[in-house]
């Protein structure tokens, strides 16, 4: 692989200077992080990005977005790709994916050719926006023209953009499609085709749909395909569709280093109580909490807000503009909170998520993965807490199974060394070119005014509901935490877990019922 490299990279000119860290010095880099990783993401070859013989302005954007050195997946990634090889990786999620598939794209298109020169598919409209960033802030000094487009928005818009060149087109599989049959969108030029989460867009929902889009491109295409599962619908579209593909696995089981997994047994009706004791007990940076249903997404945002909590939430059946603006303020440090459906299970990178909440519990193992997975994101340490009913003990006994873990129940105190970052300001946001928000001095008890009141609207919901602490732009991050037995707003103690735990005999009661079904199974009292 090292000669077909050298081979390709034949008669390249490096910059003067190429070799020292002399250019570096004058780059604007992000304040380096400093928290704990987990060896899928520090257990390397010892590469460094110049040794991949990049362009220069794409060295520049790496650097300056923090990358400092490649993650195993981009040192096994970027070199197979720089040679035009079809690629399929398999990858945890959270290790550097996206720049492995958005590096290489970038080193291989020509600014000076007025054409789309990559297409990059991906299943959600969020994940398309947060991928286009990606490719805008590694390609920043390239002159590399990118374009997001997604259902949803208007066709008018894509129609006038694709009017001036596009090198790069991010989207999802049916609007492309569509501008491409249109032929508004011209792919004959477009040799790189990457398709992220590929599992999901290679089932039955996507499926037609990518082997119609594959017409389009030019018969000596590069495919890569990036995952974190690989069902077997994946092998079919690879023998059929990809030529001698590199195959990298580093995910040799489903399983999610870094990422510390609890559960919680309680009833559906305790659900809530329990939601508000773990904020106050927990030292949440920001935190991303699950539902199974869009109802339930929003009658739980608004009752985490009249908890007292800043809450925003997402789920598909919002307007698209309203989603954009829920995901990019989450992302920026806006609010602490973000209830969702499973909308937001995929490749979805915010480093200073650190906690997240299956308040509905899902029923596969797949599901769970992509879940948990948006904590502990790029080797950092996570923390996962599921809520589990009744109706779900045999579904968390049958993903314990399957992934080969086991979901410890949860203990009367958490050490915080599993999941606490250091001082919020001092962790790396994701890839994007918006400012660090500022930290403002929070005020207890004290409801958000402005957007906040207006999203309560339902005339004018945006997918978010402010509560008082930390409600406001960059406030979104955990103040000191109460003193036990000091009240919210609505009287609930913040500590008194009695408050939603069983009794000490209903909690024997549940238990010995809940055991004699599955042997492991335990119940939380109130002693907790």
């Amino acid at each position: 692989m090292a000669s077909e490299l050298a081979s390709k990279l034949e008669g390249t000119t490096l910059n003067d200077g190429a070799t020292n860290d002399d250019w570096k010095a004058s780059l604007k880099q992000p304040v380096k992080d400093k928290r704990v990783q987990t060896e899928d993401v520090t257990k390397t070859k010892g590469l460094e990005f110049e040794d991949f013989y990049l362009k220069r302005p794409l060295l520049m954007g790496i650097f300056e977005a923090g990358f400092e050195k490649p993650s195993p997946i981009q040192e096994e990634t970027i070199p197979v790709a720089l040679t035009g090889r079809d690629v399929l990786a398999r990858a945890k999620n959270g290790t550097g994916k996206t720049a492995a598939f958005v590096i290489p794209t970038l080193e291989r298109i020509n600014p000076k050719l007025e054409k789309t020169q990559a297409l990059i598919l991906v299943p959600t409209r969020e994940l398309a926006l947060q991928t286009s960033q990606v490719c805008k802030t590694l390609g920043k000094h390239l002159g590399v023209n990118v374009m997001v487009t997604t259902g949803g928005t208007g066709l008018k818009d894509d129609i006038i953009r694709l009017s001036d060149t596009v090198h790069i087109i991010v989207g999802t599989p049916g609007r492309i499609l569509d501008l491409a049959s249109k032929g508004v969108a011209d792919l004959s030029a477009a040799t790189t085709f990457v398709m992220d989460e590929a599992d999901k867009l290679l089932s039955p929902e996507f499926t037609v749909t990518i082997e119609q889009l594959l017409q389009f491109h030019p018969k000596d295409r590069q495919v890569m395909l990036f995952s974190a599962t690989f069902p077997v619908i994946v092998k079919s579209f690879m023998d059929k569709h990809m030529r001698d593909p590199h195959e990298i696995n580093l995910m040799d089981e489903l399983t999610l280093r870094g990422i510390t997994q609890f559960y919680a047994f309680v009833e559906e009706k305790q659900k809530v109580h329990c939601l508000n004791t773990l904020f106050s007990r927990l030292q949440i940076n920001q935190s991303i909490i699950f539902c199974n249903s869009t109802t339930r997404v929003e009658l739980l945002a608004k009752k985490i807000t009249e908890l007292g909590y800043s809450c925003f939430y997402s789920h598909a059946k919002m307007l698209q503009q309203h989603r954009n603006r829920v995901f990019h303020e989450f992302r920026n440090g806006a609010v602490r909170n973000l209830v969702c459906s499973d909308l937001l299970t995929r490749g979805i990178d915010i480093q200073a998520v650190n906690v997240v909440i299956n308040f509905d519990f899902p029923k596969n193992a797949e599901t769970y993965l992509h879940r948990i997975g948006r904590s502990g994101r790029f080797g950092h340490l996570g923390l996962a807490i599921n809520l589990i009913s009744w109706e779900d003990r045999f579904n968390l006994y049958r993903i314990e199974q399957e992934l080969g873990t086991e979901i410890q129940p949860i203990p009367a105190a958490i050490d915080k060394s599993l999941y606490v970052y250091d001082a919020p300001e001092n962790i790396p946001r994701p890839v994007n070119t918006a400012s660090q928000p500022q930290q403002r001095p929070q005020q207890e008890g004290r409801r958000q005014q402005g957007n906040g009141a207006d999203l309560q609207n339902p005339a004018n919901r945006t997918g978010g509901y402010r509560g008082g602490r930390g409600g406001g732009r960059g406030g979104g991050f955990r103040g000191p935490p109460r003193e036990p037995g000091q009240q919210n707003q609505n009287g609930f103690q913040g500590t008194a877990a009695a408050e939603w735990l069983p009794t000490a005999a209903t909690a024997a009661s549940l238990g010995a019922v809940c055991r004699s079904g599955i042997a492991r199974l335990s119940v939380l009292c109130a002693d907790i």
